[in-house]
């Protein structure tokens, strides 16, 4: 098993073959997901700050969708590509682009993990 800690929304325990995707949505914490998880968008945009070892490789369908995405960095990842191949401790970051995905598709959630200027 791995953890997933999810940097101000808590953590999940899940099993080797699971997407960081999966394992937000398993604690409801708020990582966007538009195109439903299948590397057609940038929403699921993650920071991976421990345990990027443990991750499936970056593969090139990845890597042009991240060039797309705000805010890339050496830790980006999309969490619908980034599957733990390893057990261990994984630390994310959610992005603010993915939080906003996360507002819209969900709009009982609006305003609640980001602020909206006036």
């Amino acid at each position: 098993m791995a953890i997933v800690r999810f940097k101000g929304y808590g953590q999940a325990e899940v099993p080797v073959g699971t997407s960081i995707l999966v394992a937000a949505q398993k604690i409801e914490a708020p990582e966007g997901y538009a195109c439903g998880g299948v590397c057609a968008c940038s929403t699921c945009h993650v920071y991976v700050h421990k345990g990027a070892e443990l991750l499936s490789e970056k593969e090139d369908e990845e890597e042009d969708i991240l060039d797309k995405a705000f805010d890339v960095r050496a830790s980006s990842r999309l969490g619908c590509q980034s599957v733990i191949e390893r057990d261990g401790e994984i630390e994310v970051e959610i992005t603010r682009e993915s939080l906003e995905a996360y507002e819209n598709e969900h709009p009982e959630a609006r305003g609640k993990y980001t602020k909206r200027a006036g």
